[in-house]
Parts: C-alpha cells; structure tokens; sequence
C-alpha cells in the first residue's frame, strides 16, 4: 500500500496544500485518475472546484467523486484517490451509502490505487474513527472505517497549554479517556505532520512531530524522519474487511 496521511490541509499564512505539495507531487507521480472525495462538507461543488485547482497547479488530474453517475464505478477506476478533510461522521456515513468504503479499501490494499487524506480522510485510514474531534453530526452505520493502518490517529493534535485555564479536557486527556476503553494505540499528529505509507515502511514526516499513546505506557515523542515504531504498527483494530 502506499499511503500519505495529512493531520491538515492549511497551516495558517499559507495557502491550501501549500505546505505538503512537495510530498503529493511525487507521491501521485504517473498517476492519471485521482478521484477527490469531497463527502465530508456540506457543498461539494465548492469543495471540489477548490481541490480541482489546487492539483491543476501541481499538474495532477483530479476529478471529484460526486460528479460521477455510479461512486462504486469510479471508485473501482481510480488510481488514487484524496480524501478531504470536513466532518469525519458525515465522509463515513456517505461512504457506507454509497458503497464505497469497501471499494476504496480493496482498492488501496491491493496496491491498485494510493490514498492520501487530510484531517478526516486520515481519520478514515484508520481501525475506526473513535478518535476524530467532530462532533457526531449524523450516525454512520458503524465506526468501522477503511483499516488501512494498525493504528488511530487523532489529526490536529494539540499540545497541553500549561498556561491555559481553560477547564475541559486536553487532547491528551481524551486520548487517554479513549483508551480506558480501547486498546489500539493512538498517534497524535500535530499540524504540519503526515505519515507516509509506502508497502511495510510507515515514517513521520513534515514540518512537526507526533505524540505516540500506548495503552498503560508513558507517552512518547516521534520527530520528522523517524519510523513509526513496531509497538504501534503491529497492535491494529479491525476496520472494514
């Protein structure tokens, strides 16, 4: 599988995917049909014409999912595919309604088609999406999702502000209520952080690090270049099958 996982899309002063064009240029090298799964805002339209010419500029084709007259067909076509950040619960449900979730998993399991997604399009790489920030907008039939990695990730992970006096609760705080719960281990990627798939090696890269939380264990920091370590890659969830 080959795989590039954005904790987002924008940094701030910058413009959209201005940060990580040096990754999808090479990562959709050769690749003629990447399909945009827009599914995760309200309208389409806009989300689309706004992915459309981003990759116009960085010289990739793109065409975007809900243009098409049958999803599963042109899910079953692509090449690759970028899957775009919004609201997790509502790209999932749309993707169980549509029958695609299957169709793009077999699809980027097989080796036929590469995936990148941002903020919820990483979120749907994962077992599950028990550790998106969206508020549940709508119920998916499942939590399931596409169970390309091992492990979950939890995308604009912030650090504890120890200056803050804000009294709910911290990233951290909710990756550990999750794991009271569950046992998958959890990787915080911080913005301006991706993780980069490609067959049996997972590296961090990008402009921050990322957070790794273990079930009962101290957690630990991963910086830009390291690899994604054996106790997190092997550990997985189940994820759609």
């Amino acid at each position: 599988m080959r795989l590039l996982l954005l904790s987002n899309s924008s940094i701030h002063g910058e413009g959209y995917l201005d940060w990580a064009e040096s990754e999808i240029r090479p990562f959709f090298s050769g690749i003629q049909r990447v399909v945009f799964i827009p599914w995760a805002l309200d309208d389409l339209d806009a989300y689309a014409r706004t992915a459309r010419e981003r990759f116009e500029k960085m010289g990739i084709p793109l065409t975007s999912i809900h243009e098409a007259s049958d999803p599963r067909t042109a899910a079953g076509e692509a090449e690759g595919f970028f899957v775009g950040g919004g609201n997790t619960f509502r790209l999932l449900t749309k993707l169980y309604v549509t029958g695609t979730l299957e169709v793009i998993a077999r699809r980027v399991r097989e080796g036929n088609a590469r995936y990148m997604g941002s903020s919820a399009g990483t979120n749907m790489a994962c077992p599950t999406i028990k550790t998106t920030n969206d508020m549940p907008i709508v119920y998916p039939p499942s939590f399931d999702a596409l169970g390309l990695l091992p492990f979950q990730i939890n995308p604009h992970y912030l650090d504890p502000d120890p200056n803050s006096t804000h009294m709910g609760e911290t990233r951290e705080k909710r990756i550990n209520e999750y794991h009271e719960m569950n046992d998958t281990p959890v990787v915080g990627l911080r913005e301006g952080a991706l993780i980069r798939v490609n067959g049996d090696e997972m590296k961090l890269w990008g402009r921050k690090g990322a957070r790794v939380f273990r079930k009962g264990e101290e957690a630990v920091e991963l910086n830009p270049g390291d690899v994604i370590p054996n106790g997190v890659r092997d550990q997985g969830g189940r994820g759609i099958r």
